[in-house]
């Protein structure tokens, strides 16, 4: 069951550098890394707001389009060594070129080119804005996404601290990308609650949610996320380790698959978590006795939320099949 083919709809390529990727880099480039990692040599982090602070320190070694490119060939190669044949990565052009269009599109090629050559898996990217960086610097990533949508660049999103600004603050962003024809996502109802995840609904006119799982709180928003098709990107394990629930047990993906809401599996910033694909499928089937005809539902739901074109969406379902 867990060899089964599987599509990744939310992960963050820098949050799934493997730490002795970052180590060997900080190590070639002379940067000193202090508190990032703990004695066994993974991420250390403490809570939500520590967890960003580490996650940026880390990226402070990533500097280059070569960088970026190495970045995402390991990746890719750890994620098809979990079976992932399609994955959606979250990418910052405020790590790459602090939002200049000039150097995104440099950084950009690198990622590109690193991708196509790593076979057997296929990637597509969410160009991705960082909340807490504030509604102008959105927009600015919003003209990096607009001057380089097309193939690889099929969607826009938003990450970061959902504790400060509304998601009706992007709106203009979002706007400018949906202007463009790509894709929308945001993150919502990890830490905002159920209001967010209405905010996000309302204010950017999203078609899927990163996590989104604190709906379950809200028995009239659950209803509107059937009712309007709305996907959720549901990372288990992220949201365990972070603290939203004590384990999968008290986790609500399963109570929301039944309830009829498009649910889809991903590990978000695995390294940090301690998970990857396998290891989510293992904690879904021991807890809630979900089969391979569970998460064969769970990814054909995947592969037709995906921000793709209508070619390789079919290929997908065939792989599926």
């Amino acid at each position: 069951m867990t060899d089964q083919p599987k599509i990744e709809l939310h992960l963050h390529l820098e949050g799934a550098a493997p730490p002795d990727f970052i180590r060997q880099l900080a190590a070639e480039k002379g940067v000193t890394l202090d508190g990032v990692f703990d004695a066994s040599g993974s991420y250390a982090f403490n809570d939500f707001e520590h967890f960003l602070q580490v996650y940026e320190a880390a990226v402070t070694v990533l500097q280059t389009p070569e960088d970026f490119g190495r970045l995402t060939r390991a990746v890719l190669e750890q994620s098809k060594a979990n079976g992932v044949v399609y994955t959606e990565a979250f990418l910052s052009p405020d790590f790459c070129g602090n939002r200049d269009l000039g150097a995104w599109r440099e950084y950009l090629a690198a990622i590109e080119e690193a991708a196509a050559s790593v076979s057997g898996i296929e990637m597509r990217g969410i160009v991705t804005c960082i909340r807490h960086f504030g509604p102008e610097k959105a927009r600015e990533t919003a003209v990096c996404a607009v001057e380089t949508a097309g193939d690889f660049i099929t969607g826009f999103g938003m990450g970061g601290n959902e504790g400060v600004f509304t998601q009706g603050d992007f709106a203009p962003a979002y706007d400018a990308a949906r202007e463009a024809g790509l894709g929308l996502t945001t993150h919502a109802g990890e830490f905002g609650g159920p209001e967010s995840v209405r905010q996000a609904l309302d204010d950017l006119r999203v078609s899927r949610i990163g996590h989104g799982v604190r709906a379950s709180e809200d028995p009239a928003l659950i209803s509107r996320l059937v009712e309007e098709g709305i996907v959720l990107e549901v990372c288990p394990g992220s949201n365990v380790v972070l603290g939203l629930y004590p384990n999968i047990a008290a986790h609500p993906i399963d109570k929301m698959r039944k309830a009829g809401v498009k649910v889809t599996v991903s590990t978000d910033d695995p390294p940090f978590f301690h998970t990857d694909l396998r290891a989510e499928h293992t904690a879904l089937t021991d807890t809630f006795g979900w089969t391979g005809a569970t998460f064969a539902a769970v990814y054909r739901t995947a592969a037709q939320a995906a921000f793709c074109d209508a070619a390789t969406r079919a290929r997908l379902l065939a792989r599926l099949e």
